[in-house]
């Protein structure tokens, strides 16, 4: 796909940065770069094998995706804004529904997915939408590739109180007349300008009777099962985003000089520079674990994929500032700034809307913190094989079942209930990166007391989000510890196998993050993740535990 899509710097290359940049300029959609991308089947690495899809495992999808997303993260929502609705036909749709669909999606088609409404945002039990005697009325929002699908799943209130009263319908667009269907753009993003985002206006629209989705009644608790799978996309956004504004901070501090000192050697920019390194190979890792994860523990992801969306999305957000402050001056200028013209303020207006699309910030964490009793305070031990399959990067995954996730966790996390093990079992091949794994081992024991101290009357009302947060970072940091445990053979970002240097870089910044305090100052050193990142530039490979070859520059 890289060499495909050529060298994203060539000003000339209908698909690089100058084009990505001049599309946002116009709010453009990414039209050709879309089409190239379904020409290579890059839209069908979601879809099961018996959708006629081609997905293997979703750690393959990541990398496809964030690779893709590294040009233009508009490609995210522009190929696969469908995952969602496609997720919960294959939760309960029919077979006929489930054919009509992948015939959609294999053809590079959409089916567009309608959940929220403009006057309730999250609050997703106060939706006014209404299916009744055969009619679907009232207005969604922000739907997805909305103006140009060929269908749409409508999550649609059928009852009066709690989850119970939704129902879902998956309807045809095609022949239905503009006073039944109205379909307008939704107000303009400021990032991922040029995206087709709708508002769908139903009026009295007729719903035929096959067009009901599963039972009555289970058509949010489909929806929000979905939306853990979705989030892995996301993240994949966020990490394209990340891989260009690190590599144009580096490409900028290796070309400057400040004295005799080139700035990657300059005591400030380098440490901004290692902190934002750090944060990179700390999101790399949790997604990466999440997107193994998900096929081997899908019961654990009503947590899993919201902690790691919440570590992703904040630590690329922190990488980018820090990107920012090396590139001083020439990270708002539109003109002459390095990779084109208005690129880097394009990241960073994409990272913001990357981190909200699928929840903000509070409904995300607020999503799992309800369920830190339960995953804090068992005593069930993990199963040490399923650990061992999920983090070892070579290791075959069993098929992705998404009938198996669930609302809530029925257990401990066994990512932060093996980290004791796992230190135990390493301590003496940890090396500078001990005393962090010691620090989270002790960290990952504390959560308990935290959560029932967040649960007393009379505790300040943050205190379980906070919670929330903390398990968050934590749970990143024990996904590192356990990624570099189980791969001691083997090379991680590009370097030396065994190596400790990133995982302590990885470590100390997660650790800094979890205790509300400044990686720069409480972090330790992330010389090491710099110098990592450095030489996957260098040998132009991607910032990722198995790097992979970019494209061949011109």
């Amino acid at each position: 796909m890289e060499e495909r899509l050529g060298d994203p710097a060539d000003d000339a290359n209908p698909h690089g940065f100058a084009a990505a940049v001049a599309r946002d300029e116009r709010d453009a959609f990414p039209d050709a770069l879309c089409a190239e991308l379904v020409r290579s089947g890059f839209h069908l690495n979601y879809l099961p094998v018996t959708w006629g899809g081609t997905l293997e495992s979703f750690d393959r999808s990541l990398t496809l995706v964030r690779t893709a997303a590294r040009r233009d993260v508009a490609i995210m929502p522009g190929t696969m804004f469908s995952i969602i609705a496609a997720t919960c036909l294959q939760l309960h749709g029919s077979p006929g529904q489930q054919r009509r669909a992948a015939e959609i999606l294999r053809a590079g088609g959409a089916v567009a997915f309608a959940l929220t409404e403009a006057a309730h945002g999250s609050d997703l039990l106060t939706n006014e939408v209404r299916l009744a005697d055969g009619v679907l009325s009232g207005e969604k929002w922000m739907v997805g590739l909305g103006l140009r699908c060929d269908a749409v799943y409508v999550v649609a209130r059928t009852g009066e109180r709690g989850p119970g009263a939704f129902t879902a319908v998956l309807l045809e667009t095609a022949g239905l007349p503009a006073d039944r269907l109205e379909r307008v753009p939704a107000p303009r993003t400021g990032g991922m300008r040029g995206i087709d985002l709708a508002t769908l206006r139903f009026h009295d629209t007729p719903v035929p009777p096959d067009a009901l989705v599963g039972k009555e009644g289970e058509g949010l608790e489909a929806a929000v099962k979905a939306q853990q799978t979705v989030r892995l996309m996301s993240m994949a956004g966020s990490l394209g985003i990340a891989d260009t504004a690190v590599r144009l901070a580096l490409d900028f501090a290796t070309g400057r000089r400040v004295g005799r000192a080139v700035l990657t050697e300059a005591p400030y920019s380098r440490r901004e520079l290692g902190v934002a390194t750090a944060a990179l190979i700390a999101a790399d890792a949790v997604a990466l674990s999440a997107a193994r994860g998900v096929h081997v523990v899908p019961e654990a992801f009503s947590v899993w994929a919201p902690a790691a969306k919440h570590v992703v999305a904040e630590a690329c957000d922190d990488l980018i500032r820090r990107g920012a402050a090396v590139l001083a001056t020439r990270s708002v200028l539109r003109e002459g700034t390095p990779g084109g013209a208005g690129l880097f303020q394009k990241l960073r207006r994409d990272s913001d809307v990357v981190r909200v699309i699928d929840a903000s910030t509070l409904a995300n964490l607020a999503s799992y913190a309800g369920q830190l009793p339960t995953l804090t305070e068992g005593t069930r031990r993990p199963d040490p094989d399923a650990l061992r399959t999920v983090f070892t990067l070579d290791a075959p995954l069993p098929p992705y079942e998404p009938t198996r996730l669930d609302l809530f966790a029925r257990g401990t996390d066994p990512v932060l209930t093996g980290v004791r093990d796992t230190v135990d079992a390493v301590a003496g091949h940890l090396g500078d990166a001990r005393p962090a794994a010691l620090r989270l081992s002790a960290a990952v024991g504390g959560l308990g007391e935290l959560t029932r101290a967040a649960r007393e009357p009379g505790a300040d009302p943050n205190a379980l989000t906070d919670a929330a947060e903390r398990y968050a970072w934590l749970h990143a940091a024990a996904c590192c510890l356990h990624l570099w445990s189980a791969n001691r053979g083997r090379s991680l970002y590009g370097t030396e196998p065994g190596s400790t240097g990133w995982l302590g870089a990885a470590l100390g910044y997660l650790l800094a993050r979890a205790d509300g305090t400044d990686p720069r100052h409480h972090g330790g050193p992330a010389d090491s993740a710099l110098d990592a990142a450095l030489a996957l530039r260098d040998g132009n490979r991607l910032f990722t535990a198995l790097p992979v070859r970019l494209a061949t520059p011109r």
